[in-house]
């Protein structure tokens, strides 16, 4: 099995490449690599590589500066989507991508399964709406995983902004009635990695949650981060973490209060079950330890 991955120095990406092994070879391309708003650049590496599956890691995901950069949110998140959909379709390459819980208003009381209809609040919300739309114009053979809040080990997760904040301030104040799930990177990756030998792939192709446990709000999420921090001594002391409500944030774009993603459909067709973002959130923070 070869996997080619594109957006390869962002948090998934990343954590995909290092699970290369002699059963798995993975080839990550960078935006320096691959420019996916490049059509030609797409074809030329796609028969460079000659993958059996493409994992679409590369997106625009600023949210709010995506309400003054909507034609470019709409370029990377939507109209490329569907130009590597429709090259890897030419070749028989299979196509997994990753969406969001924002395409929801989150209006809904509980958890938001695929059969929900989208209605996102903010211009990356739909723009990433419009790219599942045009990956499935495009190709049969695709595999779109809503995720929500990922944080990893590259860029700028919440997880590291709580962490600066934490030893900047004696207070932080983080919105409490936003309620979703985190995701670890790493547990992404692994995930990917069940979906790309899973006997069943071919049958099994179309839009999924992937989701972690327990749900949380942001200002709850902020405090087990701040607390396990401190166990682990990667924070001196616990400052205290005020919740606020989205009202009172100064977010320039909506974000949905409910970010609940239902996964049992993916446990049921391939026996992905959800994983728990406390274990995600300790390794992390173990690493952060260890660094």
């Amino acid at each position: 099995m070869r996997i080619l991955v594109t957006g390869a120095d962002g948090q998934v990406g990343t954590e995909l490449v290092r699970l290369a092994d002699d059963g798995l070879q993975v080839v990550g391309l960078t935006r320096c690599d691959l420019d996916i708003t490049d059509r030609r650049a797409i074809a030329f590496r796609l028969d460079e590589h000659k993958p059996d599956l493409l994992v679409n890691c590369a997106a625009y995901t600023a949210v709010d500066r995506a309400e003054d950069e909507a034609a470019l949110a709409y370029r990377v998140n939507a109209d490329a989507v569907g130009w590597l959909g429709e090259a890897c379709d030419d070749r028989g390459v299979g196509v997994v991508h990753f969406s969001t819980d924002y395409v929801f208003d989150g209006t809904k009381e509980g958890s938001y399964t695929e059969d929900d209809i989208p209605n996102p609040l903010n211009v990356y919300g739909a723009s990433k709406l419009e790219g599942e739309n045009r990956l499935r114009e495009a190709t049969n053979r695709h595999l779109i995983l809503r995720v929500s809040w990922v944080f990893g080990r590259i860029g700028r997760s919440f997880v590291d902004t709580i962490l600066r904040l934490a030893r900047e301030r004696g207070e932080l104040t983080v919105v409490d009635d936003q309620i979703g799930a985190p995701s670890p990177a790493d547990a992404i990756a692994r995930t990917i990695r069940a979906i790309a030998e899973h006997p069943g792939l071919d049958d099994a192709w179309g839009t999924y949650h992937l989701s972690s446990t327990p749900t949380v709000s942001w200002c709850g999420f902020a405090r087990e981060i701040v607390a396990m921090a401190t166990g682990l001594g990667v924070l001196p002391t616990v400052p205290r973490v005020r919740g606020v409500a989205t009202e009172h944030s100064s977010s320039r774009a909506r974000r949905p209060l409910n970010s609940r993603l239902c996964g049992a459909k993916l446990t049921n067709a391939l026996g992905i079950a959800p994983s728990t973002w406390r274990t995600g959130l300790r390794e992390y923070l173990g690493g952060a330890c260890g660094d």
